[in-house]
């Protein structure tokens, strides 16, 4: 597993999500950094906590121009549900079909899901950070993803 090499172009997809309309990354670009949130699967503990939190403090990241895309291998009906069930105010990303999740180098095949990893991409499209998690139940915590976007500065 590799994640795309920092300093180099971030890859541009385009996700459904559940707004109901295609996320694409490139759409971004010039105007907003985008930090991308794989996780493994929805309604699972760390999971959870970690979609939540995103919810919760969405406004830090928004005072940073940055956009957050979670993004699972989950399907977008699940990730609907989801959502509601936690009230959460971000949306959330499906690459049911794992291409996204195998271009980023976060599919772990034998789980047929991605790892949570985070990759932060800055208003040019350039990847400024890369990380994933060496065990799926641990997670950054948002004041050191926050730091990392104050880094760009």
């Amino acid at each position: 597993m590799s994640l795309p090499a920092v300093g180099s172009a971030a890859p541009d997809f385009s996700l459904p999500s559940t707004s109901g309309d295609s996320v694409t990354l490139s759409s971004f670009r010039g105007t907003h950094n985008v930090l991308i949130a794989f996780f493994p699967m929805a309604f699972t503990g760390t999971c959870t906590a970690e979609m939540c939190e995103f919810s919760t403090d969405y406004a830090a990241f928004e005072r940073r121009d940055t956009v957050v895309l979670p993004i699972s291998t989950d399907s977008i009906p699940t990730l609907t549900e989801f959502k509601a069930k936690e009230r959460m105010t971000i949306d959330l990303l499906s690459d049911f079909h794992r291409a996204v999740s195998r271009l980023y180098g976060t599919l772990v095949e034998e789980r047929n899901h991605a790892t949570r990893a985070y990759i932060l991409v800055d208003k040019a499209g350039v990847v400024r950070w890369a990380f994933a998690e060496p065990n799926p139940g641990e997670k950054r915590s948002n004041a050191e993803l926050l730091q990392q976007l104050d880094a760009l500065s």
